[in-house]
């Protein structure tokens, strides 16, 4: 990555209920990395033990158990890693007070643990919706449909699987990109789940180049003749060319 690179980094989480407060914890982190608004692969997804009870409601959500995180590590473990995955990043999140409030809610558990703003920039896809789409619903799914996103996979939340998803909506709500190409064999395992966005394969086929037949070029031409003569000026095609 050269040093004038933008990197980001798409975040989501699940957790054992909804308040951090009354002692819920985070139990799934899912991180896309960006770079250049381009999928580097380079992602970040760990299952975490919460030492607690997982709320009825939240394993309707999303599909964990407590069971299934018996053997996982604790956030303690994997705090380090974390940190230093999202230094410096540009750190995308839907409805990010939910998110970073319970980060720093298990930061604030270690021994002079950090805030995420100490190492890194937040951004909030939700208020960017808001703003650009306002009155209407801004849900994660409320934008797939919006921007032609295929969440056809997300029977359950997964806190990967749905950092996937924002990192489309994101690309395509922010113009270029709008689609993540990574290879489907890279997914991960979500319980509950059938699997995840599908992917190209990355050994796939170059895309096949059409160039224009002479006939169209003389077209061409003949058009940018009729405005050069209609404008009294040469067409920025040629100038630019």
């Amino acid at each position: 990555m050269t040093e004038a690179a933008h990197r980001q980094v798409v975040l989501d989480t699940e957790t054992t209920g909804l308040e951090p407060a009354q002692g819920h914890r985070i139990i799934e982190i899912g991180c896309v990395e960006l770079v250049d608004r381009r999928p580097t692969g380079n992602n970040f997804h760990v299952y975490l033990q919460p030492d607690r009870e997982i709320d009825a409601g939240a394993v309707e959500v999303h599909g964990i158990t407590n069971e299934f995180l018996a053997d996982k590590p604790r956030f303690a473990d994997v705090a380090d890693e974390l940190i230093a995955y999202l230094r410096d990043a540009e750190v995308i999140i839907h409805n990010a007070p939910f998110d970073v409030g319970f980060i720093d809610f298990e930061l604030a558990r270690l021994p002079n643990g950090p805030r995420m703003e100490d190492f890194c920039r937040i951004t909030d896809t939700l208020v960017m919706a808001r703003e650009k789409h306002p009155g209407q619903r801004n849900s994660l799914d409320a934008l797939c449909g919006r921007y032609d996103i295929d969440n056809t996979h997300r029977t359950k939340h997964g806190a990967l699987l749905d950092a996937e998803i924002l990192a489309d909506v994101y690309l395509a709500m922010t113009g270029g990109q709008k689609a993540l190409s990574l290879d489907a064999s890279e997914g991960h395992a979500e319980p509950g789940s059938s699997g995840g966005i599908r992917r190209l394969p990355a050994g796939r086929p170059p895309l096949r180049v059409v160039r224009a037949s002479d006939e169209e070029l003389a077209g061409h031409e003949a058009r940018l003749d009729a405005i050069a003569q209609a404008s009294g000026g040469e067409p920025v095609w040629r100038r630019e060319g």
